[in-house]
């Protein structure tokens, strides 16, 4: 991370959105590489989602949609452990519970019912079959929340994250618009495509930086053209296998959007998964990304011209900072076994 970014939030991270917190759970030994994320709002925001994979695993979707009942999302669930992993969710749904987050459906305050909708990838080949996320990841992931910068790379979601031959992660970014208003993304990067331009050895999306965002040189032609034939998708212990996949993330405002809104910035937040990972939303994909927003900041009066201009603006920023998320996971990523990373592969002196 880089401290002071200008033009992005104090942590150059989702948790810069106000109402936002995140979390993370993992498990990383020999038998072990899955983990689960947590993207909390317990007082609520407006929700969307917009799936482009045509391989997803997901949980609560429905309720999203704009024309559905619900209103407000009290957290968002990221994590490994392909379908198994979805239920993380039941115990970030117990610590929301608990403190009486959620949706009322009684006359006293407990009687609640939060609304966690999640999204799981394929990481299964980095650990032992059957070592997958359950309910007690989901909730030692809220118990871990944090407002500050919640960590890059091999945590939560992003643990056992591979991004086509080399290891993926988790990333994260921030951008502050002219008017104030915060844009934050969180992405765990598991594709079946590339991340890494094979002429260059730079991450496709490395121009959307900020200013000073990326210190990253270009590498020698010897260690790009020996990285670039490096095309099969390992697992831990270095076995090619079938490329089941998916990217999966988050991208949040404080702007007082609601569902309707919210789904065109899901939906724009694509353009941006698709400008850092080529190609992308493929057939073993499940590339899933939900929309928030906490309200926190007045926009302009729905069908205005203000309106429509801030509703653009947030827009693009969101393709942009979650452009940058998958560039920070792919290269806050540690190895993993025989899952090199891209420090590894491309600046082994950096090591």
């Amino acid at each position: 991370m880089v401290d002071s970014l200008p033009g992005a939030g104090p942590n150059n991270a989702i948790t810069d959105i106000a109402g936002v917190t995140v979390g993370h759970q993992r498990r990383l030994d020999e038998r072990w590489a899955t983990g689960s994320t947590a993207v909390l709002t317990p007082a609520g925001a407006a929700g969307a989602v917009d799936v482009r994979g045509a391989g997803p695993g997901t949980r609560e979707t429905d309720v999203l949609a704009p024309e559905n009942l619900v209103r407000r999302v009290h957290g968002i669930v990221l994590g490994g452990g392909s379908a198994y992993g979805l239920s993380a969710a039941d115990g970030v749904m117990r610590w929301l519970a608990e403190r009486g987050h959620g949706v009322s459906v009684g006359p006293t305050p407990h009687e609640v019912v939060p609304v966690v909708p999640a999204a799981v990838l394929f990481d299964l080949p980095m650990s032992d079959w059957g070592r997958r996320p359950d309910a007690t990841f989901g909730y030692a992931a809220c118990e871990a929340r944090t407002a500050g910068h919640p960590g890059s790379g091999n945590v939560g979601a992003g643990t056992g994250a591979v991004a086509g031959a080399i290891k993926g992660g988790l990333g994260t970014a921030s951008s502050v618009l002219a008017d104030g208003t915060r844009v934050g993304a969180l992405m765990a990067v598991n594709p079946s495509g590339t991340v890494i331009d094979p002429e260059s050895g730079l991450p496709w999306a490395l121009d959307s930086g900020l200013e000073g965002e990326f210190d990253l040189p270009r590498p020698s032609p010897e260690t790009v053209g020996s990285a670039a034939r490096r095309t099969a998708r390992p697992d831990r212990a270095g076995n090619e296998i079938t490329p089941l996949n998916t990217t999966i993330g988050v991208v949040a405002t404080d702007a007082d959007f609601g569902k309707s809104e919210c789904r065109r910035i899901a939906v724009a937040a694509h353009d941006g998964l698709a400008r850092a990972i080529r190609p992308a939303h493929g057939m073993t994909d499940g590339d899933t990304v939900f929309a928030l927003a906490t309200g926190e900041r007045a926009t302009p009066s729905a069908g205005e011209p203000p309106w429509l201009a801030a509703l653009d603006e947030v827009c693009t920023a969101a393709a942009r900072v979650t452009a940058r998320a998958i560039v920070h996971a792919v290269l806050a990523a540690e190895s993993v076994g025989a899952v090199p990373c891209y420090t590894r592969l491309y600046h082994p002196e950096r090591e």
